[in-house]
């Protein structure tokens, strides 16, 4: 059979791009269709805008701390949000020109429309058109879901945030995961009342318990009202505000209420059951270890997985589709040791085991400390730097590195190269310690704070 492709992707976003890309390089006819706007979560309305209002979120504080480095600046610095956010598109729309020049460059036919899975070779777009290919690559991502319950249809998600005509003077932050808890320290540095409220003992579920529960103190020490074993019983529409009654069934009002409890990949009414692929619980596409699902045409990467959130993940994925597929060079992805960092204030940066899920595989040691940073000391202010290194006993690997401090992200990419090569305690040990720097605390550590 002849198809009009050899690759069909569906979804335009980084792994999606990557992989038809590089597949068109290698020689092969592919199309792409993306229904919304190339770049995906992670360009449009996700990581991107995200980091660059962490950015400007972040000179509220710079401001106070420039008068205790000898600077004249402002007594009340104003924030206008028109103009950031005039300008935060702008350099969205940049990205994804620089996303289509990609596909268009590398010969990409690209169709701005919804396509689903008609069957193992086919796909129809919105206009009723019908293209075959012999293979097809679901990369469709995901999106954020409210849950149901009265006065639901009253919150916003992240994806609203980038949108908003004016920032809120109060606002309800309902989750405790790394979206929720970021989301509340932008929008606290920008001059916004923030209460965040999680049903959970403690925010950042499945991270390090002690880098959570320093990033929690360091919120609060910013000005976030952070409520934990607290949840919403109803949201009330007044005016032009937000009754909400909270399931202690004390109330409050706020001017926006933004949950960020979870994602859902965006699989429905694509057609995939249909045409036999198996879908998870929660609507993810279940795929082996080389990202094929179980109708031997069609595979899946990213987001859409339901595997490991990240873009760089994605891309991995989208890269080892092509070497197995058009490559003949059967690629598994490496989902072992990843590094992440999360936006919040403070910042996190982690790769590895936590030391909970350590102690319980073997018996280790645990380097710890934390300490006031320089800069900061300087200024006055109490926040604190956490530097941890979780250590087998028996092979003296490095299992777990967890960094909570200013440019913690920049710091855990260097490390998590050293834990994905196996480096020990000793490798640390041995390392010159560049001074005077935090991160110089990741090899200066000697002795264990505890162990089991």
């Amino acid at each position: 059979m002849a198809f009009d492709f050899d690759l069909f992707v569906i979804g335009g976003g980084s792994g999606g791009v990557r992989a038809g890309r590089v597949a068109s390089q290698n020689g092969f006819k592919v199309a792409l269709a993306e229904e919304f706007r190339m770049g995906g979560t992670c360009v449009i309305r996700g990581c991107v805008p995200k980091k660059l209002m962490v950015f400007g979120s972040q000179f509220s504080e710079s401001f106070i701390d420039a008068k205790s480095y000898g600077w004249d600046v402002p007594t009340h610095p104003t924030f206008e949000w028109k103009n950031f956010r005039a300008k935060m598109h702008d350099e969205l729309e940049r990205l994804e020109g620089i996303y289509r020049n990609l596909l268009k460059n590398n010969d990409v036919t690209v169709y701005d429309s919804r396509a689903v899975v008609k069957d193992a070779h086919t796909v129809v777009l919105r206009d009723g058109h019908e293209v075959t290919a012999k293979t097809i690559l679901v990369a469709t991502g995901g999106h954020p879901v409210v849950p149901d319950f009265e006065g639901s249809q009253y919150a916003i998600t992240s994806n609203d945030i980038f949108l908003l005509e004016e920032l809120p003077n109060k606002i309800l932050i309902v989750g405790g995961g790394y979206i929720a808890s970021e989301f509340a320290g932008i929008l606290n540095g920008l001059g916004v009342e923030v209460t965040q409220a999680y049903r959970g003992d403690q925010i950042l579920r499945g991270f390090d318990d002690e880098a959570r529960k320093v990033i929690a103190e360091g919120m609060v020490e910013k000005g976030v009202d952070l409520r934990l074993n607290t949840d919403v019983a109803k949201i009330d529409k007044v005016a032009d505000t937000f009754c909400v009654t909270f399931k202690d069934g004390s109330e409050e009002t706020f001017d926006k209420v933004m949950y960020a409890t979870g994602r859902r990949p965006n699989t429905d009414g694509l057609g995939l059951e249909d045409a036999g692929v198996a879908l998870g619980k929660s609507g993810e596409v279940v795929v082996d270890d080389y990202s094929a699902t179980g109708v031997p045409s069609i595979y899946a990467i990213g987001d859409v997985t339901n595997r490991i959130q990240l873009t760089p993940v994605a891309i991995r994925e989208g890269m080892a589709f092509v070497e197995t597929v058009f490559k003949g060079n059967p690629t598994k992805v490496d989902h072992d040791l990843v590094p992440s960092a999360v936006f919040t204030q403070p910042e996190f940066g982690t790769v590895g085991l936590t030391e909970e899920e350590a102690a319980a595989q073997e018996p280790i040691e645990v380097y710890a400390t934390t300490f006031k940073p320089m800069n900061h000391s300087f200024a006055g202010r109490p926040d604190r730097v956490l530097m941890k290194l979780v250590v087998s006993k028996e092979t003296r690997k490095v299992l777990g590195v967890h960094i909570v401090a200013d440019g913690a992200g920049e710091m855990i990419q260097m490390a998590g190269i050293a834990v994905k090569m196996g480096a020990t305690k000793e490798d640390f040990d041995a390392t010159v310690a560049v001074h005077p720097t935090m991160a110089e605390e990741l090899v200066t550590m000697k002795e264990p704070v505890r162990s089991t």
